[in-house]
């Protein structure tokens, strides 16, 4: 049966990684901006200030997003470049530039996908709370009416929040991200209530004021566990480990999908976190469960338990990891569609899907990433399999279009279908990104 006709084939970014320009025309900072001037929380003590200098490379990137046959882009808008102050007055050159862009895309035939926050929140917002205050839904609310208002007449797919489980597990539980904290329980549970109060909030304004209709969805991180055999004993403990609080409390599927997408947070939240839960009012649960289009879901490894001074459970002596060291196992994509639609019942886009290496330019001037073109390959095949056995993929979008900032690692690990030279600002079309154009003309068949 394979992908449908009309298939979502593209590549993915965000505005921090590649954009650069931190502080020009107006832009305010972020959290990442300020707070990787902290040492040691950064590889190299490296940034983005300049990054790929997208902000203005941007019409050069879509000529090559183009080559490679991209027909969709999924790109995060910078809160702070289109509001300094993260709420009042607009920066029009800011706004401008996201304008541009979309017009640039549409114009070259790529069709546009606009994820709202992808965890560079504004400085000055953060000086008041972030999203421990009780104002920051409204904050976000009165962001994405800028957002909406200036771009909905021409983008019709829209993304309100990326990876919730980084946002708060990584930047305030771990503190391996900006802005590097460890908050007590009771402080996480609140921020991330508000997290899906903003998520709410942007969807119904979306659905409301759209100069279009629009499809409308959420961006979790979604790695299952992988069943240890085909029994039916087998596949449902996989299923009940994917979807549980213990041993991964923020990090988990089921604290951000289960209220978004059921309307109710899970039952053993209440168990686990005891008097640090909140008692979420009826209006809340309805103002976060805003019907939505379709889940996108970021897949990259296996979910695991971890293990001290051992082997997680999804590894073993010898296994396959990329350059980040996380595990490669292909069939995560397989189960995590079914998973994930047998759970929540929508249809399913594979948002983010990657392979990071540690690749340079041979002297012949090609990049030969024969790993990442492996990589894809394996993976597309599982999701095709889901998509064979009647879940309803809708899309795959690669992470990502080019080699980038890639957080506390640095520029040393590359995503990219796309090379950069960080010195020059050059690019280069790894041969997987050559290849890649062959998978969307294929529309997938050639993985078989």
């Amino acid at each position: 049966m394979g992908f449908s006709k009309d298939f979502m084939w593209g590549g993915a970014a965000a505005a921090h990684q590649i954009e650069g320009a931190y502080n020009e025309d107006g832009k305010g900072l972020n959290i990442w901006d300020v707070h990787t001037s902290l040492e040691g929380v950064v590889r190299y003590s490296e940034d983005a200030k300049v990054a790929c200098d997208h902000y203005h490379r941007y019409k050069d990137d879509i000529k090559l997003f183009k080559e490679m046959g991209l027909k969709y882009y999924r790109f995060s808008i910078s809160w702070a470049r289109v509001l300094p102050n993260g709420v009042g007055q607009v920066n029009e050159k800011g706004l401008k530039f996201y304008s541009d862009l979309v017009d640039e895309l549409l114009a070259n035939g790529i069709e546009p996908i606009i994820t709202l926050f992808h965890w560079d929140y504004p400085y000055e917002l953060y000086c008041k709370g972030h999203w421990l205050n009780p104002d920051s839904p409204l904050w976000f609310e009165e962001y994405t009416k800028v957002v909406v208002d200036a771009l909905s007449d021409r983008v019709k797919i829209w993304m309100t929040i990326n990876e919730p489980q980084c946002i708060i597990g990584c930047g305030h539980w771990k503190g391996t991200h900006a802005p590097f904290q460890q908050l007590p329980m009771r402080d996480l549970v609140r921020m991330s209530h508000n997290i899906m109060l903003s998520h709410g909030r942007a969807v119904k304004y979306i659905r409301e004021h759209a100069k279009q209709k629009c499809k409308v969805s959420f961006v979790p991180i979604a790695p299952v566990h992988i069943p240890e055999n085909d029994s039916r004993e087998a596949i449902e403990q996989a299923k009940a480990d994917s979807f549980t609080l213990k041993h991964k409390g923020f990090f988990s599927i089921c604290w951000w999908c289960d209220p978004i997408l059921k309307g109710k947070y899970p039952e053993e939240a209440y168990e686990l976190l005891g008097e640090d839960m909140i008692t979420p009012s009826k209006e809340d649960m309805e103002l976060i469960s805003q019907p939505l289009d379709f889940i996108t879901c970021n897949i990259y490894y296996s979910e695991s338990f971890r293990i001290p001074n051992q082997y997680s459970s999804n590894a073993f002596q010898g296994v396959s990891r990329n350059s980040l060291g996380w595990v490669v196992d292909e069939k995560v994509m397989y189960w995590s569609a079914k998973f994930m639609y047998e759970r929540y019942g929508l249809p399913y886009i594979i948002g983010e899907n990657g392979f990071a290496g540690r690749d340079w330019v041979d002297l012949d001037g090609k990049i030969v990433d024969g790993n990442r073109i492996d990589y894809i390959r394996r993976y597309v095949k599982e999701l095709m399999r889901a998509a064979d056995e009647g879940v309803p993929v809708l899309g795959y979008l690669y992470w990502s279009v080019m080699d980038n900032f890639e957080w506390a690692e640095g520029y040393d690990e590359r995503f990219g279908l796309i090379h950069v030279d960080y010195k020059t600002q050059a690019r280069t079309i790894k041969e997987s990104g050559r290849w890649f154009k062959k998978l969307i003309e294929s529309n997938g068949e050639i993985v078989k």
